[in-house]
């Protein structure tokens, strides 16, 4: 968006919701921020730190106890799973900011009934609806209750979170017909989930048993063996303190996944159930909040002069796991990064390797976008020496008609790619590329390296 030959606001894309990327974009300025990576770590992190201010602000008013309060939100904190999203350019921490905000807001409205809570919820559901697809699914709940918790102004307090709430798809939609003239593009074009999907089987696609099973499955290896049991025994607990609402905003998003792994081409794999393998395990974080308060309201039942040492015993028991298994491989999240990411992290590396004694700073690079940015993050190289199908009509160009428009001196594909078909055409037309470099790594497409 701001390192590009083609910077811009349509570098957003269409597919990933905007507010994650707008955050990063003070810091990937910053060149050091962006080698490193804090420049998207940081946005998680702080979002991290205010979804726990909510969490324990909402859990204090909810079941009127500070030790339970601590409680929730070391129950949701201190999960190594969380722990390791809040510290990658991920959603899962600021959807969480978000969705905990909108617990936060709406139980302030019921005990306040005032306007600063309606706004307070809207920005907060229009900022989730920017970040994640779970928030959509979220905003009808949301306006029924502002309808039955209001006590005066009952309508203009619907219309008011309503208005500011529909701001985020109202604005996606027509961002994505001013992009592509479809303002389903997120949903249906190219680039979306179920385009990726496509019509390929997996386990829990038009069956409910199979997409709870998996969903519940990937929950549970996000929690830990320990704090779901608790939550079970503390959800009697929390709807004897008549915490109606929020357990079930709460619940809504793992109500989603269940149903987008039922019929919106979203697969979940997991270690434990066939295919044997990982994609999308960091869904089941969906209803850690929930989780953590259902565990914490144990604390608020017991008597007063207890419930520190309650509270403590309850974290412990949820921790007991992560303890006594300290290592990432027992992340489920963390242990998918790593294993998807192996053979890309080799070739990335063999690459960079290649090209570091060859490669002549400021020229250009000829190239794929996606995962093979890596290696140019690895080299220092900024992203206006490439040029990558990201770059639009001009790249398309550049392939069609390499004699006019290709002038790049390097050349990295994965074979078969738009710019594997640019080379080949050139080379028809007397401009020929040499294969100077082939990156075979298993399980991975191979990375050619040409040069003019």
């Amino acid at each position: 968006m701001v390192d590009s030959r083609t910077p811009g606001y349509d570098q957003v894309g269409t597919v990933w919701l905007p507010l994650p990327h707008w955050l990063m974009l003070p810091l990937v300025r910053i060149d050091g921020l962006w080698y490193n990576g804090l420049a998207g770590a940081i946005p998680a992190a702080l979002a991290f730190i205010l979804g726990g201010a909510f969490l324990y602000s909402a859990a204090y008013r909810i079941l009127e106890c500070e030790s339970a309060a601590l409680a929730a939100v070391a129950l949701f904190a201190l999960n190594p799973n969380i722990l390791y999203l809040q510290a990658i350019p991920m959603t899962e921490s600021l959807a969480s900011a978000c969705l905990l905000a909108l617990l936060y807001f709406t139980v302030r409205f019921r005990d306040t009934q005032g306007w600063g809570s309606v706004i307070g919820a809207g920005i907060a559901a229009c900022c989730g609806t920017l970040t994640r697809y779970e928030a959509w699914f979220l905003l009808p709940f949301l306006a029924l209750y502002f309808l039955f918790a209001a006590r005066r102004n009952r309508i203009a307090v619907v219309l008011v979170f309503s208005l500011l709430a529909a701001l985020g798809p109202c604005f996606w939609f027509f961002h994505n017909w001013w992009l592509t003239l479809d303002p389903l593009a997120f949903y249906r074009g190219p680039y979306s989930a179920r385009a990726i999907q496509g019509n390929a089987a997996y386990p829990g696609k038009q069956n409910w048993r199979d997409a709870l099973l998996y969903y519940r499955t990937a929950a549970g290896l996000c929690a830990g063996p320990c704090l779901p049991l608790i939550a079970f025994a503390g959800a009697v607990a929390a709807l004897f303190r008549r915490a109606f609402w929020p357990l079930l905003l709460l619940a809504l998003p793992g109500v989603f996944y269940v149903v987008s792994l039922y019929g919106s081409g979203t697969p979940i794999f997991i270690p434990t159930l066939s295919p044997f393998s990982y994609y999308n395990s960091r869904y089941g974080l969906a209803v850690l909040p929930l989780l953590a308060l259902c565990a914490a309201a144990i604390v608020s039942i017991v008597p007063r002069a207890a419930r520190p040492i309650v509270a403590l015993l309850v974290m412990l028991a949820a921790g007991v796991p992560w303890l006594v298994h300290p290592s990432p491989s027992n992340w489920v999240t963390w242990e998918e990064s790593r294993v998807n990411s192996e053979s890309r992290r080799a070739w990335t590396r063999q690459a960079a390797e290649y090209l570091a004694p060859r490669y002549l700073p400021g020229t250009g690079i000829f190239t794929g976008f996606g995962d093979l940015t890596g290696i140019y993050r690895t080299l220092h190289i900024p992203l206006r020496n490439t040029f990558t199908p990201d770059n639009g009509l001009p790249f398309d160009a550049a392939v069609q008609r390499p004699e006019l428009y290709l002038r790049e001196p390097w050349v990295v594909t994965m074979g078969g790619a738009a710019a594997q078909t640019a080379i080949n055409r050139a080379a028809r037309l007397g401009i020929n590329y040499g294969l100077e470099k082939s990156v075979i790594v298993k399980d991975a497409p191979v990375i050619e390296i040409y040069r003019r």
